[in-house]
């Protein structure tokens, strides 16, 4: 069995690719495992916490490996042994040659989970940043401007995810969302390719079908949609009309830079110009006032708190 593995951040998508994927009697898949990122973690000094002192465990762990014969490459070969039973175990249907772990944080560590599996299959889902950004405060936030909340998502995982792809962009899948949503099986036809398999019939409705135990996951979309719709892709307007917002995500853009948007499908001058022409509220001002200090100050303790200053 071989995995494939979805690299997006949260909100673009990635469960609707899952679903489509699934479709397909050779790909089993569950809703978000999660299983890889403890032990990727468990050799990175930054970005964790546990009781136990995970700085400390950390040395521990890399005087531990350093006596295997192989050192690192022990490691990981077991490691991937272990994903691999795990999958296969939790592989329902028969036949089946992939597994599809759905994990959007995996995008932390891109690069660790491509060399743990030389085997593996890569798909680079993205979509519009001011997209990204919108469905994380609608959906997880109620509308208010807790961008704080996905500090991690929309600095370190879209930047190592960018340099994850040009890496190895040579073998590896990228699509975009919004490409998937409006042109159908056109845009799945490259991701079937790439996966050596033929798409099954009717995928665009059987999608729907594909039912997800967990509780992770996206809790709108697939309420909201048993069939592709463009709908989603203008609604991220609606909710950055705030001056403080619009100038945030500018910022944001900005950050990312042209040649990297480019890379992803988009051009920085128009989503710039989008942004611009979005009419103006400042019905939530001041609570975005409140939020973007706020939720400074809490960055700024979860940095020193996980070990990052």
């Amino acid at each position: 069995m071989q995995p494939i593995f979805i690299f997006s951040l949260p909100r673009s998508g990635s469960t609707l690719l899952q679903r489509i994927l699934a479709t397909h009697n050779n790909i089993a898949t569950a809703s978000e495992p999660w299983l890889l990122l403890p032990f990727l973690y468990s050799l990175k000094k930054e970005g964790a916490k546990a009781e136990y002192d995970h700085a400390v465990g950390v040395q521990a762990l890399q005087d531990f490996i350093a006596e295997l014969p192989a050192g690192r490459q022990d490691f990981d070969m077991v490691l991937r042994e272990f994903a691999i039973k795990l999958y296969q175990k939790a592989a329902s249907k028969k036949g089946v040659i992939y597994f599809l772990d759905k994990t959007p944080r995996y995008s932390l560590v891109a690069e660790e989970v491509i060399n743990l599996f030389p085997d593996g299959k890569f798909i680079f889902l993205w979509r519009n940043p001011l997209a990204v950004i919108a469905s994380m405060i609608e959906t997880w936030c109620a509308g208010q401007w807790k961008i704080y909340r996905f500090h991690s998502d929309l600095n370190y995982a879209m930047h190592r995810m960018i340099s994850a792809y040009k890496a190895y962009k040579e073998n590896v899948c990228s699509v975009r969302y919004e490409d998937i949503v409006a042109e159908g099986e056109a845009a799945f036809m490259e991701m079937f390719e790439y996966l050596e398999m033929t798409a099954p019939v009717d995928i665009t409705t059987a999608f729907s079908k594909i039912k997800l135990n967990g509780r992770m996951g996206d809790p709108t979309g697939v309420k909201q949609y048993d069939a592709l719709s463009q709908l989603s892709i203008q609604k991220w307007k609606n909710a950055l009309r705030s001056p403080i917002r619009k100038e945030w995500c500018r910022n944001f853009l900005l950050g990312i830079g042209k040649d990297d948007l480019n890379m992803m499908g988009y051009d920085l001058h128009d989503l710039l110009q989008e942004l611009d022409e979005i009419p103006t509220s400042f019905n939530t001002i001041l609570s975005d006032v409140y939020f973007s200090m706020s939720g400074s100050i809490k960055n700024m303790l979860k940095r020193r708190i996980n070990g990052f200053c």
